[in-house]
């Protein structure tokens, strides 16, 4: 089994740490292959990153299957992110994305999660990607570490106690039973955030990376009977993505 694991931002170093924490919990004969789209911002963290994301996901999938090579299933490792749909609609195999792998992951482990993120401005973003795939009536709250993406890696020690006293709150005083990692950037980090309050603590990438291995197994894929069929074709001016 090939399971492709897409960074949503270009720096390199993040697409080998989710890659890496991919890698930790894939089943023998799985193998993870991380890519970075060749566009895009740094890191992801508003709207208009997230939208310019979807695209560079999208372009990095299609140019890695018009390589020739095969895959059985793709990860979008963004939290909160978009795009999700129109992978869908472009591949014949399964599609995950850490955010929902993450949500519906921590609902078998507790009446109620948390999702500890990066900045403020992100909060919105995935409190709407959690409302739209109905997974928002049992998440009691997404709580902010202040902390830019990239700063997950320039001050790690910095990060874990940011992590941390946000993911305590959300036990404390949000009624948390579980916490989710809201950012690729943070994976790798849940043992240390476990440790500290006593919760389980879900990795959305490890999670994705079960989900869509179970999925494989059980031989089914998405529905391409109404919401994400094929795009029709058509001509597409000046667009970027290889769709061959």
């Amino acid at each position: 089994m090939r399971v492709v694991v897409v960074n949503v931002n270009t720096t390199g170093s993040v697409t080998e740490a989710i890659a890496a924490s991919a890698r930790a919990v894939a089943a023998p004969g799985t193998e993870i292959v991380g890519l970075t789209p060749r566009f895009g911002a740094e890191s992801v963290e508003g709207n208009l990153e997230s939208y310019l994301a979807a695209v560079g996901v999208a372009d990095a999938v299609a140019r890695y299957a018009a390589s020739g090579e095969r895959f059985d299933a793709v990860i979008q490792a963004g939290y909160g992110e978009h795009g999700r749909e129109g992978l869908q609609e472009m591949l014949d195999v399964p599609v995950v994305d850490i955010t929902e792998a993450a949500a519906t992951t921590a609902m078998y482990l507790g009446h109620r999660y948390s999702v500890v993120t990066t900045l403020d401005r992100t909060v919105p973003l995935i409190s709407d990607r959690l409302l739209l795939a109905g997974l928002d009536r049992r998440c009691a709250s997404v709580r902010a570490s202040g902390l830019a993406v990239l700063e997950l890696e320039q001050d790690p020690d910095r990060a874990v106690a940011a992590i941390v006293e946000q993911a305590r709150v959300a036990v404390e005083q949000d009624h948390a039973e579980v916490i989710c990692l809201g950012c690729g950037g943070m994976a790798g980090l849940d043992a240390t955030v476990r440790a500290e309050t006593g919760v389980p603590v879900v990795d959305g990438v490890q999670a994705a990376v079960t989900v869509a291995e179970s999925l494989v197994r059980l031989g089914l894929t998405t529905s391409t009977s109404r919401t994400y069929a094929a795009p029709r074709t058509k001509k597409i001016t000046g667009f970027p993505l290889e769709m061959s």
